[in-house]
């Protein structure tokens, strides 16, 4: 039969020869994989990146977390609009569209990197004639400062910010149609019993793309950052990668990602709007199929006759109702607490890991992409084979969740405890009144040049420990350093910080990291499974669609803004440039650790507690079923009991009668 249609129609015939492989459902989710990849590289890749250009243009740690969640500024005022018109606009095509905006967004990430001056810090390799070696010297340190501000001034102060902010801007908004297009497109014409696979591999993909991001921050961030600007490759020979001052390639990761998602998004260019099903080898299911599609099309239209001022008449009516399930607000605030753990600790995780245990940025990076992303991966994998083995009720889900996350505080608690002490900086949280030794040699305030003295205290640069003479070697040993303490003759410096000595508690740190992001993700596919199945069958996507928002509004967009405040509250020493505060040069890592490891647990136990009272809430639905089945019973009997007594009386009473009759007869 359908044979034959396609032969009496040549118009219909034609497109589908022409289309080809791009009427092929298989060869979308290939194309929907790779850009679902090429879009999370990008978001795992800013974050890996993102203290690398906190530390080029001198932004704080709050700025640094608003830039982080931007991108959720453009995604949450569109998605309602995308729900509204799923089934009415060229899907793929939208798709396509889409993720030509978001590369447009991310290109323009890397667009400072080319209108800014070279990377610029204290004994920087150069021509001009300022104090270049840090030393101690009677200068004037206005003179400085000022040669470098000139040079300096179109970096971290003009317009440098807001690009950025654009460039996040674009690529949220590129990516608003990206997963729910195609999501609903693949369960529209892939096969009944296909379609679970095919998004068990996007959702795959989800959790695959950051690490691949991470990853790529790590190799990358290993490339000097004026690499392209260099006329020789003696120009950052003093700068090591384990140098504080170093700054990485940021921007290389962010020109190859945004290639692949330009390239990723020409096939959806021609993809057809309406695709033919995926069709099965088995014969008589051809039949069920051809219904299905024909029972979807009155739906379809039904959707299509609603018009947009009526669907925004009726949203908030729709989000009350959703909003009024008990079970649906709890376990949604539940898991905004744990997206808003997840969030933070994403953005600045690598940041801790580099300041707590003096790694290099491209170390913590592969801890993170290697290490915390998998753990996560594998929880929500085994989370949903435990929900399959076991065929757990919601209640039973609720006591699982909320078991997991109580496991996961206790996993957490002791991180607060696993960290390494401030070093010690004279001047700043060691031997405060040590500036008075370098007050001849007019060092600049804006110097940072970190060198560790031979009694074991660092010192913010070569000039602020009094060093007076720069041996030229492979170690490029200071001496003649009056500010460090020594018996006898002047102490000496090496150049670099003197680190804090405690880097055998990164293994213990790590593993219970690792642990505490494996069990919290039990719950993850869990609680999805508690909303889908405490809704009603009409409001389930829309219910997901208001998740979806919430997550966004109160966990991705706030948590890194409030993260990277708590973390800015830590710091000891701010830089400065121009007379202006860049990023911070010192923290306190007691403070620092309290702080991010103590929200991380804050939100945590916030989970708990949700998950905890919908457990209680359903335990006293059931309860209350129950009590109402006894009493429904009971009363039934009692009914059942009183027409029995009732029957006996009539009986009684009617022979009572026949034998009064029977004594007057």
């Amino acid at each position: 039969m359908t044979a034959i249609e396609v032969q009496g129609n040549p118009q219909t015939s034609r497109p589908r020869r022409s289309m080809g492989l791009f009427n092929n459902i298989k060869f979308f989710v290939l194309c929907h994989g790779m850009l679902q990849l090429a879009q999370l590289l990008v978001s795992g890749y800013l974050k890996g990146s993102i203290t690398t250009i906190e530390k080029r243009y001198g932004f704080s740690s709050q700025k640094s977390g608003l830039l982080a969640a931007f991108n959720e500024v453009g995604n949450t005022v569109l998605i309602v609009f995308v729900s509204f018109f799923g089934s009415r606009v060229h899907r793929p095509r939208c798709i396509g569209i889409g993720a030509m905006i978001a590369s447009v967004g991310v290109f323009l990430i890397a667009l400072p990197h080319f209108i800014s001056e070279k990377y610029m810090y204290t004994d920087f390799n150069s021509n001009t004639k300022d104090n270049s070696s840090g030393l101690c010297q009677s200068l004037n340190p206005e003179e400085e400062s000022n040669q470098t501000c000139d040079q300096e001034k179109h970096d971290s102060h003009l317009g440098v910010y807001p690009i950025l902010l654009l460039g996040q801007l674009l690529l949220g908004i590129g990516g608003v149609p990206i997963q729910p297009f195609g999501i609903s497109y693949i369960d529209d014409y892939a096969e009944k019993r296909n379609s679970p696979f095919y998004l068990g591999i996007l959702f795959a993909i989800t959790v695959i793309g950051p690490a691949f991001g991470y990853m790529m921050s790590s190799v990358l961030l290993r490339v000097y950052v004026d690499v392209d600007k260099m006329y020789s490759s003696s120009e950052n020979k003093n700068l090591n990668n384990d140098d504080p001052r170093w700054v990485g390639a940021w921007w290389l990761g962010f020109l190859m990602a945004a290639t692949l998602l330009l390239l990723t998004s020409l096939p959806y260019l021609f993809f057809p709007r309406k695709m033919s099903r995926e069709e099965i080898i088995e014969a008589p299911v051809e039949p069920s199929t051809e219904k299905m599609m024909e029972d979807k099309k009155p739906k379809t239209d039904m959707m299509e006759e609603v018009s947009l001022a009526e669907f925004l008449k009726s949203f908030p009516k729709i989000v009350m109702r959703t909003l009024r399930n008990p079970i649906y607000l709890l376990v949604v605030l539940a898991q905004v607490n744990l997206a808003a753990m997840v969030a933070g600790l994403a953005t600045f995780m690598g940041k801790f890991i580099e300041r707590q245990f003096a790694q290099t940025v491209s170390f913590s990076n592969l801890m993170m992409g290697g290490l915390n992303i998998p753990s996560a991966m594998f929880g929500i994998m085994a989370g949903g084979v435990i929900l399959r083995k076991l065929g757990l009720t919601v209640r039973s889900s609720a006591a699982m969740c909320t078991v997991a996350v109580f496991i996961s505080i206790m996993f957490a608690i002791p991180l607060l405890f696993i960290g390494c002490p401030t070093q010690s900086v004279s001047g700043i949280n060691y031997n405060i009144s040590s500036h008075q030794c370098s007050n001849a040699c007019s060092c600049s305030d804006e110097a940072f040049n970190p060198v560790c003295g031979s009694d074991g205290v660092e010192f913010r640069s070569p000039c602020h420990a009094g060093c007076k003479t720069k041996i030229p070697n492979k170690e490029k040993n200071y001496t003649d350093c009056e500010c460090v303490a020594s018996i006898g003759s002047p102490g000496f410096a090496l150049p670099g910080p003197c680190g804090n000595g405690c880097n055998n508690r990164l293994i213990p740190f790590m593993i219970l990291s690792s642990f505490t992001c494996f069990v919290a993700s039990l719950s993850h596919t869990t609680s999805f499974m508690m909303i889908l199945r405490t809704v009603t069958p009409e409001d389930k996507s829309f219910a997901l669609g208001i998740q979806f928002m919430l997550f966004r509004v109160l966990a991705f967009l706030p948590a890194p803004v409030l993260y990277g405040r708590a973390i800015d509250t830590a710091c000891i020493l701010w830089g400065k440039k121009c007379s202006k505060i860049t990023s911070c040069r010192y923290y306190d890592l007691d403070l620092f650790r309290h702080r991010f490891l103590g929200l991380q647990i804050f939100f945590i136990f916030g989970g708990f507690v949700c998950f905890f009272l919908s457990f209680m809430v359903l335990r006293r639905t059931n309860s209350t079923q129950e009590q109402n089945e006894k009493m429904n019973n009971q009363t039934k009997s009692e009914n059942s009991q009183e027409m029995k007594d009732a029957k006996q009386m009539i009986s009684n009473s009617n022979g009572h009668c026949n034998t009064q009759r029977n004594l007057r007869e």
